[in-house]
């Protein structure tokens, strides 16, 4: 089975809602990481094409999440 290449188009961030329910800023969070507000960026803002487990693992515990809380993928 061949991997689609638009198939990253369906996959959503919703750190912009953790954020908030947290009362948390981009900067603040970047901070916690150890990642650069720019890069945190185009994660939330769905541009990502790739997120390091580390970088994932380092945003859910800094979030108290899941990576299922942090991402969905949207129904075709």
């Amino acid at each position: 089975m061949a991997v689609d290449p638009d198939v990253g188009d369906r996959v959503r961030c919703h750190l912009d809602d953790l954020l908030e329910r947290r009362d948390l800023t981009l900067a603040a969070l970047a901070d916690e990481v150890g990642v650069t507000v720019a890069n945190l960026s185009v994660l939330k803002n769905d541009r990502a094409r790739a997120v390091r487990f580390s970088t994932l693992v380092a945003i859910c515990d800094a979030l108290d999440c899941q990576p299922g809380d942090l991402f969905s993928v949207a129904t075709t």
